[in-house]
C-alpha cells in the first residue's frame, strides 16, 4: 500500500463540467468506490477550499482536496470482474449512443455496487476513445438512457439538462384513480441520508432552505382495472405519462406518493402491502419507465426524439399496452 497523505488535484480542461464523483473515480484508481462516496459525504473532500456534494460539477483550475486515503496496489486480475454487456440499441451516431435501460441495473458502480451500465458499455467497447453517462437513471427504473461519446457532446447535452430545455417523459402506473384536473404538481423536494448513508427524498416547503423547486406534469393515460384475481378490495390504477421540467433523485416516485398515487412497485415510497399483493399477481418490479426523451442534437442541432417500448415484464402485466 502507498503511504497514506492529503493530496491537491488540479481540474484539467478535459475534466470541465465534469461531476465530482466521477472525476474522484477516474483519478483515485485503487481507491473502493464505496469510500470514494463516504469520504465525499463526510466532508473530507473540499473543492476550493469548500464542502462538495457527489454532483458537483467542476471547473478548470478548481483545486481538489483529498484526505489521506490508501490505494491497494493489487494486480489487476484482484480487482472485481466487469462482464462486457451490450443494451438495446435505441440511437447511435459517432457521438452519442442512446441504450434502452433494464430495470434492476445501476447506471453507475459506486455506493456498494460493484459496476453498471457504464462500467458494461466500457468493457463492451474497449476501443471507444470516451463513454460518459450524460444523465441518471434510478436502478429500477427503465428505459431512455444516454450516453457520449465526445466530451463536446457530453458537455452540450449536459448543458441542454440543467437549462430543462430537454423534454423528459415517464410511464408509470399508481394506485388508485388520479384526478383529471390534477395536471401540474410544483412541490419541493429535500434530500437526506438515511443512518446507513441510503439517499431518501420528501416533500417540503418554500421556507427549507435545503428544498429545491420541482415540476412534474401529469397526463392521465387510461384507468386501469385489477386482474381478475385480485381481491375484492383491490383498488383501481392509472396509468400516467409523467414529464419532468426538473430532475430531481426520485422526483416522480416521491411527487405521486406525496398525492396520495404511489407507483406500483415502489419499494422506497409505496404502499407495501399493496406492493406484496401486486408481486403475487406477477409485478415483481416497480412501473416506472423513462419513455421518452426529447433534446437537440450535441452537433447538428436537430431536434432528436427517442423512445423506449415499455419492457414486457410491464407491458404484459393488466391491459396497460392498449392506451399507449
Amino acid at each position: 500500500m502507498s503511504v497514506p497523505a492529503v493530496r491537491h488535484l488540479t481540474v484539467d480542461a478535459e475534466s470541465a463540467d465534469q461531476r465530482l464523483d466521477n472525476f474522484l473515480l477516474r483519478e483515485l484508481k485503487g481507491v473502493p468506490k464505496p469510500l470514494i462516496y463516504r469520504i465525499i459525504r463526510s466532508g473530507e473532500v473540499r473543492v476550493n477550499k469548500a464542502r462538495a456534494r457527489a454532483d458537483t460539477r467542476l471547473h478548470p483550475g478548481d483545486d481538489v482536496r483529498l484526505p489521506p486515503v490508501r490505494v491497494l496496489q493489487r494486480p489487476p486480475e484482484a480487482a472485481p470482474a466487469v462482464p462486457a454487456r451490450t443494451f438495446p440499441v435505441l440511437y447511435e451516431d459517432e457521438v452519442l449512443l442512446a441504450v434502452d435501460k433494464p430495470a434492476g441495473v445501476a447506471v453507475h458502480g459506486g455506493s456498494g455496487v460493484a459496476f453498471g451500465v457504464i462500467e458494461q458499455l466500457r468493457r463492451a467497447h474497449p476501443q471507444a476513445p470516451l463513454l460518459e453517462l450524460v444523465h441518471r437513471l434510478d436502478r429500477d427504473t427503465s428505459g431512455v438512457l444516454l450516453v457520449a461519446k465526445k466530451r463536446s457532446a457530453l458537455k452540450a447535452l449536459q448543458d441542454q439538462f440543467r437549462q430543462r430545455s430537454t423534454g423528459k417523459t415517464y410511464l408509470a402506473l399508481v394506485r388508485g384513480v388520479w384526478p383529471a384536473g390534477r395536471k401540474v404538481i410544483d412541490v419541493p423536494l429535500h434530500k437526506y441520508l438515511l443512518p446507513d448513508g441510503e439517499r431518501r427524498v420528501r416533500v417540503t416547503d418554500a421556507r427549507d432552505p435545503q428544498g429545491q423547486r420541482s415540476i412534474s406534469l401529469v397526463r392521465v393515460l387510461g384507468t386501469v382495472q385489477p386482474p381478475p384475481d385480485a381481491p375484492p378490495d383491490a383498488p383501481p390504477m392509472s396509468l400516467l405519462a409523467v414529464t419532468i421540467k426538473t430532475g430531481r433523485t426520485h422526483q416522480i416516485r416521491v411527487h405521486l406518493a406525496h398525492c396520495g398515487h404511489p407507483i406500483a412497485g415502489d419499494d422506497k415510497y409505496g404502499d407495501f402491502e399493496w406492493n406484496r399483493w401486486l408481486s403475487r399477481s406477477g409485478l415483481r418490479r416497480m412501473f416506472l419507465h423513462a419513455w421518452r426523451l426529447s433534446i437537440r442534437h450535441p452537433v447538428r442541432g436537430e431536434e432528436l426524439s427517442l423512445q423506449a417500448p415499455l419492457p414486457p415484464e410491464l407491458a404484459q402485466w393488466g391491459d396497460v399496452q392498449r392506451f399507449l
